[in-house]
């Protein structure tokens, strides 16, 4: 047998969950969503919806001036400090949620680095990542990713089908 890398384990999101958050995209479309699912502490399962609000505005982001709203989010100041506050709270933050608009949930080299610590020591939040990949006509599919200490990057670890929202 092949010497296999452990895989984190997926935090649970319940289907109720799953179809808020997908919701969220649709109202949100063609823009990205973005928000965070919260959970005991203690528990591994996250079904509290947290919606953020996506402040992405490319005059004023350092790095993508390219990008809109429709391509990139940008959780707000308001928000993100709010989910820092509460990750040491007995109910916290356990997975951040964002979208795509173009049907694909996956794990984009922009959505890595910002989810990385900036300086470069792991994830820079002690959560896991949901991508939703919604398009024109129905959510198609979501991908649930954790960061893997074996090979120093996010994992994928699940994988959710879409719903006609």
């Amino acid at each position: 047998m092949a010497n296999q890398k452990p895989t984190p384990e997926p935090i649970n999101v319940p289907d109720s969950t799953l179809e808020e958050i997908f919701r969220h995209a649709r109202e949100s479309f063609p823009d990205e969503c973005c928000g965070w699912l919260t959970g005991e502490k203690d528990s591994n399962t996250a079904g509290g919806v947290r919606r953020a609000v996506n402040a992405f505005e490319p005059a004023f982001h350092p790095t993508v001036r390219d990008r809109t709203a429709e391509r990139a989010f940008a959780i707000s100041n308001g928000d993100l400090l709010e989910l820092s506050r509460s990750l040491d709270d007995d109910i916290r933050p356990r997975i951040i949620y964002h979208s795509h608009p173009n049907g694909r949930a996956y794990f984009s080299p922009t959505d890595r680095a910002s989810a990385r610590d900036p300086w470069g020591d792991g994830p820079a939040y002690p959560v896991q990542q949901i991508v939703i990949g919604i398009d024109r006509e129905r959510v198609v599919e979501a991908r649930q990713f954790a960061w893997s200490d074996e090979i120093d990057d996010f994992v994928e670890i699940a994988e959710y089908a879409g719903l006609d929202i």
